[in-house]
């Protein structure tokens, strides 16, 4: 009970339904009806991205203990109900106009089994989350403006020209957290949650749960990444091609 009285998730899920109004009936109001609601999910999506990085370091700098089974600092009950707010708009979005889209729903869906049990089950184990959500949504900017210049770019010359001088930095980055960085801290975080520490203050169904969801992740960020990448050089390759015809 105490958990929902302090909890400020009311507040940020209506924060983000009015951005995603603003942008779906103001904003994004020329735009077809087709990609309206897509542009919509990237407009809330900025406005989750770029905090939850800073947020979650500043709650990881003022925590004074780091450790992957260490209690949830107040700071990072805050950044977790922050995001739980921000997946559960989008979810609804995904839910409303594309629900045949399984895996973004089974995306975050499972994001928000990590973020609600380690808010309000185990209330443990949040320094290994903030740490995954800083490799995840650093890329947030990058790939929400990638992706509102790819709705545009087969009817705007300026959308497609930001679409593609922007894709190899943001492959780039992508692949540094989502293939270098994000598996190495997940590797360290799977071994310490299977130790004694973790399974004092962790029940283990959720520790193994947490391995599961996230090992899963970063596998589907491999294929998203890779297949972006074959795209890129294809698609380079024959406009290449093209100009030397």
């Amino acid at each position: 009970m105490e958990i929902i009285s302090n909890s400020m998730f009311p507040t940020f899920l209506s924060i983000f339904c009015i951005i995603y109004i603003i942008g779906y009936f103001g904003i994004f109001r020329n735009w077809s009806q087709k990609i309206r609601p897509e542009a919509s999910s990237c407009l809330i999506s900025l406005f989750h991205g770029s905090p939850a990085v800073i947020l979650a370091i500043s709650a990881l700098r003022s925590q004074p203990v780091w450790g992957f089974a260490s209690p949830n600092s107040s700071a990072e009950n805050g950044v977790l109900e922050f995001s739980i707010a921000y997946f559960t708009m989008d979810l609804i979005h995904y839910l409303i106009f594309t629900p045949q889209d399984y895996l973004f729903i089974a995306h975050h869906l499972a994001t928000l089994f990590v973020f609600i049990t380690c808010r309000c089950v185990t209330l443990h184990g949040a320094f290994s989350v903030m740490v995954l959500l800083v490799f995840a949504e650093i890329t947030s900017f990058c790939q929400n403006i990638w992706t509102l210049a790819g709705l545009r770019k087969d009817d705007s010359e300026l959308a497609r020209r930001v679409y593609w001088v922007l894709s190899p930095p943001f492959y780039a980055l992508y692949t540094a957290m989502r293939v270098v960085a994000g598996p190495l801290f997940f590797a360290m975080m799977s071994a310490s949650l299977m130790k004694r520490e973790a399974r004092d203050v962790m029940p283990i169904w959720i520790s193994i749960s947490w391995i599961v969801v996230v090992g899963t992740a970063i596998m589907v960020s491999w294929l998203w990444i890779w297949n972006n990448w074959t795209e890129y050089f294809r698609a380079r390759k024959a406009s290449k091609e093209k100009k030397e015809g």
